[in-house]
C-alpha cells in the first residue's frame, strides 16, 4: 500500500500582539507538536501578523513598537517570523484578506520555477521553502477565545469565516477542559467545515495575556518572568503602557486623589 506524505502547511496568527507574551510564541510550538506527533502534517513555517495601526483597540502601541518588539520575542526562534504586511496597508485589514494575500503569496512563489520572485523574497518566507514539494496551506492559528469570537454578533462576516475556515482552516489551541467541541458542535457553519478544524490541547497552562501584562506596567509593578527580558528592558525604554516615570507619578497622584 503507498505511503501519501503529510500535508505540508504554515501556521499563520493574526491579532493585536501589544505587547507579544510568551503565549503568543509558544501556541506555534505547541500545535507544531501537535501535528508531528500525530502525524497529520509537516509544519513548515510560522508567522506572526500584527494588525494595522487602524484598528484602534485599546492598548494599541505603534506598529513599529509592535514589530520591533516581536522580532526581539522571536530572536530564539529559527521557524516563527514577523510579517509585516498588513501593517503597511493603508488601513486595517480583514483576517480573510490577509489569509488570502500570505496564500497566493505561497502559492506564486513555488510556481516560480524561474526564481523571478526571488530578489522580493519577504522576511516571513521560510529558507528552503521551494524545496518543500507539493502544496502548502497557510492556516489560521488561534486561541480558544477567538474562535468563540465567531459567535459575537457583528464582529464577523458569516462570508468571512466561511472563507476562513472552509479555504484555509484554523488550528484552535484550547486549554484543557475548555467546551471548544461543543462551541462548533453549536455551530451549524463550523460544523459544516469541521474536517478544517485542528483543536490541540494545552495542557501547561499560562494566563498572562496582553492586558495583563499592560495592567501592570501601567501600575508601576513588576512583569519579570512574564516577559522576555530584552522585550521588558525596550518597553521601559521607549515608555511604553505607562512605564514613563512621570506617567506613572502621575497616575498613582490620581489613584491617591480618588481615594
Amino acid at each position: 500500500m503507498r505511503m501519501t506524505s503529510p500535508t505540508k502547511i504554515m501556521l499563520i496568527a493574526c491579532g493585536s500582539f501589544s505587547p507579544p507574551t510568551p503565549m503568543h510564541f509558544r501556541m506555534f510550538e505547541i500545535a507544531r507538536d501537535h501535528f508531528e506527533q500525530m502525524g497529520t502534517a509537516n509544519v513548515v513555517g510560522g508567522v506572526i501578523s500584527p494588525v494595522h495601526d487602524s484598528y484602534g483597540k485599546n492598548g494599541l502601541v505603534t506598529a513599529t513598537h509592535r514589530c520591533t518588539m516581536i522580532k526581539i520575542g522571536l530572536q530564539s526562534s529559527d521557524w516563527i517570523r514577523l510579517s509585516e504586511w498588513e501593517t503597511q496597508q493603508e488601513e486595517w485589514t480583514r483576517t480573510r484578506l490577509t489569509l488570502q494575500y500570505h496564500q497566493n503569496f505561497v502559492n506564486s512563489y513555488l510556481k516560480d520555477s524561474n526564481n523571478r520572485n526571488d530578489q522580493h523574497i519577504p522576511s516571513w518566507i521560510p529558507e528552503g521553502l521551494k524545496k518543500t514539494a507539493g502544496h502548502v496551506q497557510m492556516k489560521l492559528l488561534c486561541g480558544a477565545d477567538l474562535l468563540e469570537s465567531f459567535a459575537t454578533p457583528g464582529l464577523w462576516k458569516d462570508e468571512d469565516i466561511e472563507a476562513i475556515v472552509g479555504q484555509h482552516g484554523i488550528v484552535v489551541v484550547s486549554r484543557a477542559g475548555a467546551n471548544a467541541e461543543q462551541f462548533i458542535f453549536n455551530s451549524d457553519l463550523l460544523s459544516r467545515y469541521r474536517r478544517n478544524i485542528t483543536i490541540v490541547t494545552n495542557w501547561i497552562t499560562n494566563d498572562v495575556s496582553s492586558t495583563l501584562v499592560r495592567r501592570l506596567l501601567n501600575r508601576g509593578l513588576s512583569v519579570k518572568y512574564l516577559l522576555d527580558d530584552y522585550l521588558i528592558e525596550y518597553i521601559k525604554k521607549n515608555g511604553l503602557y505607562g512605564t514613563n516615570d512621570t506617567e506613572q507619578l502621575i497616575n498613582r497622584s490620581a489613584a491617591v486623589l480618588t481615594h
